[in-house]
């Protein structure tokens, strides 16, 4: 397997994510999973700061935890409702008649 070196936390919202991610190549990880071994990050404060101790890129739908890596300068990867319409509109664009 091949490996793009870059290290994704994912939200709990998407826990799950992690798994395939690593079938990509990702090194990446659920912040689900990692409360259940006993890492403590039940706060946004906790989660924002293990992803940049970590070097890693965060994945949620979290606004407040995106708000938050933008004003740090933590990469995120930002899936908010705005982000959601996009993809909606983007495929919905292919169904137009031309």
């Amino acid at each position: 397997m091949w490996s793009y070196g870059m290290k994704v936390l994912v939200d709990e919202m998407y826990d799950g994510y992690d798994t395939r991610l690593k079938e990509f190549g990702y090194d990446a990880f659920s912040v689900k999973k990692l409360i259940a071994q006993g890492k403590k990050l039940s706060s946004d404060y906790s989660v924002i700061k293990y992803a940049e101790e970590n070097g890693m890129i965060v994945v949620t739908e979290d606004v407040e935890i995106g708000n938050a890596c933008k004003e740090n300068n933590i990469r995120c990867v930002l899936l908010d409702s705005e982000t959601i319409f996009k993809i909606i509109l983007e495929d919905l664009s292919k169904y137009k008649e031309l």
